[in-house]
């Protein structure tokens, strides 16, 4: 039984053992080990300080980028809006030359086509009136070859003209 209880020399011993151990740690060791202990949390704090600004910045950064995906797709929007309507102006534009163009294409060609008829039937004014003083020329020529012809015909034509 002597192994249960303790001896009280042991027992001291064993106190100024463990006091000295205790004072030399306390001395010596616990101070940089706590230090130690201190900088491993501030760079624990750093490092998630570091890392809610970086997710806080990212968040504004996708923010940012919604934005400007946004604000470029408004203006390819625009832009394709922009596009289409001077394209519709165009055509409408050229659509309307075209028939202006056509407008006065036609008007020159019945302009033409009037003069040459003009044309055509003055000059068939002029072999007609020819053509009848031939005619009347040959028949007056064989009609009043005598004296008494000339003056019945010139009696005829005084009666029938009206005088104004």
């Amino acid at each position: 039984m002597s192994l249960l209880t303790p001896n009280p020399g042991l027992i001291f011993w064993m106190l100024v053992v463990f006091l000295l151990v205790v004072f030399i740690l306390a001395k010596f060791a616990w101070k940089p080990i706590i230090k130690g202990l201190k900088d491993r949390e501030n760079e624990i704090q750093g490092a998630l300080d570091l890392a809610e600004r970086t997710r806080a910045e990212m968040i504004q950064l996708k923010s940012d980028n919604e934005k400007l995906i946004a604000e470029a797709n408004a203006i390819r929007d625009q832009i394709l809006r922009d596009a289409k309507d001077a394209a519709d102006r165009t055509i409408h534009e050229s659509k309307d030359k075209a028939v202006i163009e056509a407008q006065k294409i036609m008007e020159n060609a019945r302009e033409a086509i009037r003069n040459e008829q003009e044309l055509a039937v003055s000059k068939i004014r002029k072999e007609v009136a020819t053509l009848s003083l031939e005619i009347a020329e040959k028949v007056l020529k064989r009609e009043l070859k005598d004296k008494e012809a000339q003056e019945t015909l010139i009696a005829e034509l005084a009666s029938s003209a009206r005088l104004n």
